[in-house]
């Protein structure tokens, strides 16, 4: 017996010693991994403020996210966001105890255990929510050993109790949805839920929520778009541990599990979704750097000139650049969450974007098409020789981004050509959708051209918000910018700034001059004669500068030419906001300048403004992640032009749409038939190249281009090929649009306010019936 009891002391002192060595052991363990001593661990100022990537979101007018910037596409949301439903199929499927423990459930861990033991793998897993909140946040790569993976689970174990002292369950909850990546571009739950169902966090339905929990097991395995069927099977695991645990009744489980599984899947691509061209536009300004001379090419000197002004004046070009967080580093558009409010309304965005791909689709490419069978080179027009249309392929080759890489590359120029001639498969566009085809690079670059494109700004007038920005038909294959990234020939759409000369010069609507030949000496001694574009009644007789303007009779504007000077209108036009440069020579009024439909859309804005420009800008504020305004945008106003000489070219602008080259507004029986006061001008270039309409109404000022890419791409006549045409008829599906939304504040019924005082009759056909004799120029000079 005293053998036995000694034996006994013996084995307990042993047992006792290990124990207390291997608590030891363990503590120390924990103590050197809480303290770094085995391992990088975050901080407590990191523990505190966890770096989380937040995609910065673009905001419309009307509160609409029409898009991101992001390196990891997530967007935060607080507790209080979550839906109930999401946070019970959370629990009762990761953690059913998560308000039980501290960070580490030793419950859960026996459970595991028992499971390893006996073979049963449906015992479940042992990390807590806290633990995998761990393991996202601060994740530890490189660790391939078995002793690594041991070292860092229980370094998760540590970070994970530190975690639960920093933060509340709740707080935890939201930042583990934050932070989840559930595939498909979709980090967090707020992307998640717009990704797959197109809603927001709080709206989300509860076999919606389970779908979205059951990814959290493994996102890759259970992706819903690849595999829907295998997703369904875990929504319905998720939706009976909402059951188990008395989340649900077994009815509405049942009913639950029995639904399909409805995604309404939008993919998240900078190319695709509303205004990419408008974002595009945002994201290279807001990122841009002060211009370095030596980063532009040699002939872009109008652009590194038209950057460093912008640098100076334009407090949104390269706002991430000169501002500073308060840590002072620079924002970071892509994981900065920052919320940028824009002047752009979803609504007329999307009128827009439709009126452009209807006209181009329906109307304009059907037709452009059919033209284009009649020519030698198509897209090219007939005037070009083998030699020239050679030399564009090639240039429009060597622009390309295929080209660049392939430089990059090292490819030699003999190379580079049997690669753009050799045929491979792809997909191309056209407007019945994408076709999958077999054709060489060079082939591709030909029917690409072959394409006419379009651009459209929308302003308010008295704001000088953006409404709409357009900059071509289809950003994924057309990626040019023509608002603010391309400049072209204007056309007539350039004479009222000569005609604003002549109203603040004292003439009228209703001045009478005589449509005759207009010739002029220039520097050099040679003559040039200004021409109209066809033959007239009104030929040799006086006419009105109302009758003049409205059917852009090219004689009537040199008439008005020769009373002033080409400089004084350069000066109009920039009083009114052309920055480009305009030659000043006798044929400017026929719009020979190239200049960008941004800069056109503010000027004739002036017009409907009584005489103020306001500069057209785009962003309203700017909100940090935590909603916090840290800038805020105003845009550039000052005096152009007088409100009567304003007023009294809105008149002669009404002519044009009344009685003029845009008469089809008013009847045509698609785009036209619209209400109320419009004043525009119609613009055609030289050989048809360019077709352009500008239109103002008394709160809006919109602008249309079309055209090529290339200014021999082109109608051989005028009938398809001028503005009324190419340009006008986006316009009118526009403002149709608008008009029938009466949720927005634009109406028809709105009138032009005349200046105060103002008395002239602007009837000119009233005031030859009353026996008045019209002003003439000789009466006021």
């Amino acid at each position: 017996m005293k053998n036995v009891k000694k034996a006994y002391r013996k084995y307990s002192i042993i047992f006792w010693t290990v124990f207390a060595l291997g608590l030891l052991a363990v503590s120390s363990m924990f103590y050197l991994i809480a303290e770094g001593k085995l391992g990088e661990m975050p901080s407590f100022k990191q523990l505190e403020n966890p770096e989380s990537l937040l995609a910065s979101e673009v905001i419309s007018r009307d509160q609409v996210s029409i898009g991101r910037y992001f390196r990891e596409n997530r967007s935060f949301v607080t507790y209080e966001q979550l839906p109930d439903n999401l946070v019970k199929a959370l629990l009762a499927t990761e953690d059913v105890r998560f308000y039980d423990h501290s960070g580490i459930d030793l419950r859960g861990l026996l459970r595991v255990l028992k499971g390893v033991i006996t073979g049963d793998s449906s015992s479940g897993g042992g990390s807590t929510l806290s633990q995998q909140l761990a393991k996202m946040l601060f994740p530890r790569n490189g660790m391939d050993s078995k002793l690594d993976l041991v070292l860092r689970k229980f370094k998760e174990w540590v970070i994970a109790v530190k975690l639960e002292k920093s933060y509340t369950k709740e707080e935890i909850i939201a930042m583990y949805l934050n932070k989840y990546d559930f595939l498909n571009l979709a980090v967090g739950v707020k992307s998640a839920a717009r990704i797959y169902f197109n809603t927001v966090p709080d709206s989300l339905r509860t076999e919606q929520s389970a779908m979205l929990v059951g990814m959290a097991k493994n996102s890759a395995l259970f992706n819903p778009v690849r595999r829907p069927e295998l997703t369904k099977e875990r929504r319905n695991v998720v939706l009976a541990q909402m059951y188990r645990y008395g989340y649900l009744t077994k009815a509405a489980k049942d009913s639950l599990s029995a639904l399909p599984m409805e995604l309404e899947f939008t993919r998240e691509d900078f190319k695709e979704g509303l205004a990419p061209y408008f974002r595009e536009y945002l994201r290279i300004t807001m990122g841009a750097g002060k211009p370095d001379r030596s980063k532009y090419a040699s002939w872009q000197t109008t652009k590194y000139r038209e950057d460093s002004v912008a640098w100076e004046t334009n407090p949104l070009y390269g706002w991430c650049k000169k501002n500073f967080k308060p840590d002072g580093s620079n924002y970071d558009l892509y994981e900065d969450g920052l919320r940028i409010f824009t002047t752009i309304d979803s609504r007329m965005q999307q009128y827009a974007e439709e009126a452009v791909t209807e006209h181009l689709s329906l109307d304009l490419q059907p037709s452009f098409n059919r033209h284009l069978k009649s020519l030698k080179h198509p897209p090219f027009s007939d005037d070009m020789s083998d030699e020239g249309v050679e030399h564009l392929l090639n240039l429009s080759m060597r622009q390309s981004e295929r080209y660049r890489v392939l430089r990059v590359q090292g490819k030699k120029a003999k190379e580079i050509d049997e690669i753009f001639n050799k045929k491979v498969e792809m997909s191309v566009f056209s407007w019945k959708g994408d076709i999958d085809t077999i054709m060489s690079p060079m082939d591709s670059i030909q029917y690409y051209l072959s394409y006419l494109r379009s651009s459209m700004m929308a302003m308010d007038i008295q704001s000088g918000q953006v409404r709409a920005y357009v900059g071509g038909p289809d950003y994924r294959h057309f990626m040019y910018d023509m608002v603010l990234g391309g400049k072209r020939q204007v056309g007539s759409t350039v004479k009222p700034f000569l005609y604003t000369l002549a109203m603040q010069n004292g003439l009228s609507p209703c001045t009478k001059v005589p449509n005759v030949r207009q010739q002029f000496i220039l520097g050099d001694g040679t003559v040039w004669e200004a021409k109209n574009s066809g033959k007239s009644d009104y030929d040799g007789k006086m006419v009105t500068l109302k009758w003049g303007l409205a059917n852009s009779v090219n004689q009537i504007s040199a008439w008005v030419m020769k009373q002033f000077n080409p400089q004084s209108v350069v000066d109009v036009m920039k009083k009114m906001g052309i920055y480009s440069y305009i030659d000043p020579v006798p044929s400017m009024f026929l719009g020979t300048s190239d200049i960008s439909l941004y800069e056109m859309v503010g000027a004739y804005g002036t017009f409907g403004n009584k005489g103020v420009y306001t500069q057209p800008y785009f962003v309203t504020r700017i909100e940090d992640k935590y909603g916090n305004v840290i800038a805020t945008f105003r845009p550039e106003r000052h005096d152009a032009i007088d409100d009567k000489t304003a007023y009294l070219m809105i008149n002669l602008l009404q002519g044009v749409v009344n009685n003029g080259t845009a008469t089809r507004l008013r009847w045509h029986k698609v785009y036209g038939g619209i209400e109320g006061p419009i004043a525009g001008k119609t613009g055609t270039t030289q050989n048809h190249s360019d077709g352009w309409f500008m239109g103002v109404t008394p709160q809006l000022v919109a602008g249309v281009w079309t055209g090529g890419d290339l200014r021999s791409i082109r109608f051989d006549n005028i009938r398809y090929g001028q503005g009324a045409n190419m340009a006008l008829p986006i316009w009118g599906r526009f403002m149709k649009k608008v008009y029938a939304d009466e949720s927005l504040e634009y109406t028809p019924d709105s009138e032009f306010e005349k200046p105060m005082n103002f008395i002239m009759n602007l009837d000119c056909d009233e005031q030859e019936d009353a026996g008045e004799k019209p002003a003439s120029f000789e009466d006021f000079f």
